[in-house]
């Protein structure tokens, strides 16, 4: 068993919603970001990418590079799950907590689990999604940006 530690942050403005777990939702904020910016995806990317030593977010999809500019970032998870599944790689855990005092995502919790289930194809109750404030305090609480950290368990098969 491996286990991988990802984190993103992002700058946020005023705008009209942000893309989070593969969800849309709606708020007065936007995400600053090459890509969809969606720190939760991102995050899941270095995580995975962690655990099987691969690398990172960056060294795979480099943001001055035009071909990922608002690129999904979920088809960016597709990418790396190809080379997780060639590597007999399979995921048995994801545990994210999101850190922003906006949005609030209890009302999303469920849907970005059931996407994240979805593109990982794994079962819904092996993801883990969890969100908090950091009561007004640092770049999150002051309303500049927001974070996201991930946890996975991956296992290697060494059958082909």
């Amino acid at each position: 068993m491996r286990i991988g530690h990802g984190y993103d942050s992002h700058k946020i403005k005023s705008g009209n919603g942000m893309i989070l777990g593969g969800v849309d939702i709606k708020c007065d904020y936007s995400i600053e970001a090459h890509s969809d910016g969606d720190i939760i995806v991102h995050s899941l990317i270095d995580a995975l990418l962690g655990a099987a030593a691969y690398g990172d977010l960056g060294t795979f999809f480099p943001s001055d590079d035009d071909k990922f500019k608002d690129i999904s970032s979920l088809s960016l998870l597709s990418t790396v799950l190809d080379k997780l599944r060639h590597d007999n790689y399979k995921i048995n855990n994801v545990d994210i907590t999101y850190v922003g005092q906006v949005p609030k995502l209890l009302s999303y919790r469920q849907k970005i689990r059931k996407n994240l289930s979805d593109a990982l194809q794994i079962e819904i109750e092996k993801i883990s999604c969890k969100a908090t404030t950091t009561d007004e305090l640092g770049f999150e609480g002051n309303l500049e940006g927001i974070s996201c950290h991930c946890m996975v368990l991956i296992d290697r098969s060494d059958k082909c």
